[in-house]
């Protein structure tokens, strides 16, 4: 048998890696792969891409996911790259003239699974707030911030881009700013309107420059970078002892997970968190599932 697979494997990875400038972990993957793919094919006696058929790479696909005496089953996201690299090959093989058809064109990879978003509980929420005290302004203005993050679900640009005549200390609600220039009104607890107003009065006039709107500033004056705000939730999670893993959204994560643990309606949810859609806020429903699932598992005396 005339074996030319691995010479258009070859030909494939070396236009990756010289054209497309492929990272060598990349390279390094698709050739495991695809050295797997060759083997398949050789079983099959097909010593040529273009004696391949879609039948033979979606039963290809099936061993994938099934797994075999030699392979265990692929996780979703290695079955995927499986799949990206010989849909890859064969596109090549065809711009390149080696086939007449793409074979592979219609055996999609699995679509990624949703991650369920990473949410504190409250009790590290409120260690993470407390672990920034004092009266000087960096201090009030780190408390206010990571207040106004918690208690509003903003993301961190909407909360690093609020103008001074965004807060409404009256009517206790903020003016946000969100993707695609969407505004929104949302409310803000006492606690955190209370650490703002602390912060207005006694700290921002001692960072303010002249003619700066802007509500959280940076000691030279200027309005806070998202990259400094980040910092800030980073080192108040440190302080606080808090291992789980804190991200620029860990906040706003949690504003909507303990929103629907308390009861809130999704919809309300979506509003307040600025989604155009509710299947987005939607995920946030899956945490407070494997809570109540959890609950039950632990209380319900049929539970096991």
């Amino acid at each position: 048998m005339n074996d030319r697979v691995p010479e258009r494997i070859s030909a494939y990875l070396d236009h990756l890696a010289v054209e497309r400038g492929a990272a060598r972990n990349t390279l390094s993957a698709y050739r495991r792969d695809l050295g797997r793919y060759a083997h398949f094919l050789a079983d099959r006696g097909l010593g040529d891409l273009i004696e391949v058929t879609e039948a033979d790479v979606v039963d290809f696909a099936g061993g994938l996911r099934e797994g075999d005496d030699d392979y265990p089953p692929l996780a979703q996201s290695s079955l995927a790259r499986t799949l990206i690299a010989v849909r890859g090959l064969h596109k090549f093989s065809l711009a390149e003239g080696s086939v007449a058809v793409n074979v592979a064109a219609a055996v999609k990879p699995p679509a990624p699974g949703r991650r369920l978003p990473k949410a504190l509980g409250v009790s590290d929420v409120v260690a993470i707030l407390e672990a920034v005290g004092g009266d000087d302004p960096r201090a009030l203005r780190d408390r206010a911030l990571l207040e106004v993050l918690y208690s509003t679900g903003a993301r961190i640009s909407e909360a690093v881009g609020l103008d001074v005549d965004d807060v409404d200390t009256v009517d206790r609600s903020v003016l946000l700013r969100g993707k695609g220039g969407k505004q929104r009104l949302v409310p803000i607890g006492r606690p955190a309107l209370a650490a703002l107003e602390a912060y207005l009065v006694r700290g921002r006039p001692a960072l303010i420059a002249r003619g700066t709107a802007a509500v959280f500033l940076n000691v030279r004056g200027g309005r806070l970078s998202r990259q400094s705000a980040w910092q800030v939730l980073r080192t108040a999670a440190e302080r606080a002892g808090v291992t789980a893993t804190v991200s620029p959204h860990t906040l706003r994560h949690s504003f909507a997970t303990h929103l629907l643990d308390g009861g809130a309606d999704v919809r309300v949810v979506q509003e307040l968190l600025g989604h155009a859609s509710v299947t987005t806020t939607q995920i946030y429903t899956m945490v407070t599932a494997n809570t109540l699932r959890e609950v039950w598992a632990t209380s319900h005396p049929r539970a096991r």
